[in-house]
């Protein structure tokens, strides 16, 4: 799974902790040149942060190892390039992403970091870190006059809890798993993962999962912090939903959201994956909502998750190109890229049955699956 992309702080609580005063007046202006200095870091560490995203899958096969790690390389920069813009850019101005110029996200590269690779003779996969030019980017977006934010709202404490009936509400490996492996280092909204605490009874979960406001001081003095949420999710084999919450309070304010994503029986990580890149984009495009003047705070309906199947990189490409060009389908994102296929994320409010409509009328078929979303070309 990749952090979908579908991001963090820098000095700044160092450099307003140390405010204090000074008798001599030249030794307080040093000071206060000082202080500024470390204050102007702040700012810069955390925007830069964000013009990395990390931890992304790639896979390639070729006639050899060399080839394969080239093409990995050079068809996940451009991959991770487009997150990165749907990073930065509201969802409001996400149409305008498709008339930029052709970008070469080579040329934009400042580094790639490894965190796992292995390969053969004719296989490479790894999980990599990919570093942008943030000037670069910068200045791309203002002279496309596409609205966008780089700076990232204060970090988050996540607590991923799982709810079953009749049972309390614990803190689950699974579910805790695919929020890890979310890129909350590098996202617009950071979040640092806790287990649930012995002290948040299950009254409290429930409670927060109905919405008692009230509730909201109890977990915050529990983690010491008010800026804290519960992502809670609890299955319902019977209606096949998996039904989740997001509740607490984040940069932007107090709130409540609850989604229903159809449960994959055979995969339930298929569906806790989606469901985690769904409400990391809700965060983001809340903290977008206000910082660049986007619409954000709720996600519209017809989130889908989407497995590509193809027999080559020429029809991958273009099946991609066709599949972005449909009208109403946003927030495109491949979640991951093999030789053979991929996983991708869209919104297109009209749901997968219109949006089959509209692909077969461009030669293309999406089908269900055994639950699943299957496109293929016809």
């Amino acid at each position: 799974m990749r952090p979908l992309d579908l991001k963090t702080r820098g000095l700044s609580g160092i450099a307003r902790g140390r405010g204090g005063s000074l008798v001599l007046t030249v030794a307080a202006t040093l000071l206060g040149a000082a202080a500024a200095s470390v204050a102007g870091l702040s700012v810069a560490v955390g925007a830069e942060t964000v013009f990395t995203v990390g931890n992304y899958p790639v896979e390639a096969r070729a006639d050899n190892a060399v080839a394969a790690k080239d093409r990995a390389l050079n068809e996940g920069q451009q991959a991770a390039f487009r997150s990165l813009l749907r990073r930065l850019v509201p969802v409001t101005a996400f149409a305008r992403l498709k008339q930029l110029p052709s970008v070469r996200a080579g040329d934009l590269i400042e580094g790639v970091k490894v965190r796992a690779e292995r390969n053969s003779a004719t296989d490479y996969i790894a999980n990599l870190d990919f570093s942008f030019q943030s000037k670069g980017v910068r200045d791309l977006l203002r002279r496309e006059g596409i609205p966008f934010t780089d700076e990232q709202a204060p970090p988050v404490t996540l607590i991923p809890v799982w709810v079953t009936p009749g049972a309390p509400a614990k803190t689950d490996a699974a579910w805790s798993a695919v929020w890890n492996g979310l890129d909350l280092e590098h996202a617009l909204t950071p979040g640092k993962l806790q287990p649930l605490k012995a002290e948040v009874t299950g009254e409290t979960v429930n409670a927060l999962i109905a919405g008692d406001g009230g509730t909201l001081r109890s977990l915050a003095r529990a983690y010491q912090s008010e800026l804290v949420l519960l992502a809670a999710a609890a299955p319902d084999p019977a209606q096949g939903r998996l039904n989740v919450t997001l509740t607490g309070r984040d940069a932007v304010g107090a709130f409540t959201l609850k989604r229903a994503f159809r449960l994959d029986r055979t995969d339930p990580a298929y569906t806790s994956e989606l469901a985690a890149v769904v409400l990391l984009g809700i965060l983001e495009g809340r903290w977008k909502a206000i910082r660049a003047g986007g619409a954000g705070g709720t996600a519209a309906a017809g989130d889908l998750l989407i497995a590509v199947e193809f027999r080559g990189m020429g029809e991958w490409q273009e099946i991609s190109r066709k599949l972005s060009a449909i009208p109403g389908v946003e927030e495109l994102e491949v979640a991951g890229l093999s030789a053979r296929g991929a996983r991708v994320t869209l919104r297109y409010p009209d749901g997968a049955e219109r949006l089959a409509q509209s692909l077969s009328q461009q030669g293309l078929g999406l089908r269900n699956v055994a639950g699943k979303w299957v496109l293929s070309l016809q």
